[in-house]
């Protein structure tokens, strides 16, 4: 016979994961809208790429319930754009994923070992780091060459040459634009965690911080 203590703990556990998904779904709601509102910056990098903060809610997830949870934000939000609107028969999709998991992961994985401030700080500015390198390889391998089916690689390369005329092949755009670009819209989520997490944080935590 189980005793008190023990079917209070089962039913805290169970309490907490359904908490946990709740929040989790909720998240993944804000940041599939957040995918629409993107806006491009066309004197940092060609118009087609685009800035977007859908990040930031998969970055919430990673801090208040760990970095699993972050990494599924990422997955659903690019199923449901997968299923209901690809434009790129799901390379799209695959980079933007693999992009916010390499970004929320390590975040999430670092604040747990440092729950403080300065442990957030270094864990986002790590993702973002690891977030823009990958980006090259990614874009290179997956995103473009999808691209390119639609665009031919020396209209795309004359976007990029608009901007800096002496761009000379793909790989160099990666290193030179699109690899920063990625830098700043890690840097930029950042800044907007920093600003929200706090208010939002008895949502996140359920009341319980």
């Amino acid at each position: 016979m189980s005793s008190p203590t023990t079917v209070s703990t089962v039913k805290s556990i169970n309490r907490a994961r359904v908490r946990n998904l709740t929040v989790t779904a909720m998240l993944s709601a804000v940041a599939f809208v957040l995918m629409f509102l993107d806006f491009p910056i066309p004197f940092l990098i060609p118009p087609f790429v685009k800035m977007d903060f859908s990040e930031l809610p998969a970055l919430l997830a990673a801090f208040s319930l760990g970095p699993i949870y972050g990494v599924v934000v990422c997955l659903v939000k690019n199923l449901v754009h997968f299923v209901a609107m690809t434009t790129t028969g799901g390379a799209g999709e695959i980079c933007n994923f693999l992009l916010g998991a390499c970004f929320v992961f390590p975040a999430g994985v670092i604040y747990q070992h440092m729950k403080t401030r300065r442990g957030a700080l270094i864990g986002v500015l790590a993702g973002a780091v690891i977030m823009a390198v990958l980006s090259i390889p990614l874009n290179y391998y997956i995103a473009y060459p999808v691209y390119t089916k639609f665009m031919p690689i020396d209209a795309i390369l004359h976007m990029y040459r608009q901007i800096r005329p002496s761009t000379n092949g793909l790989m160099e755009c990666l290193i030179i634009f699109n690899a920063p670009f990625t830098l700043l819209k890690g840097l930029l989520t950042t800044a907007l965690c920093f600003l929200v997490y706090k208010p939002l944080s008895p949502i996140l935590h359920g009341g319980s911080k």
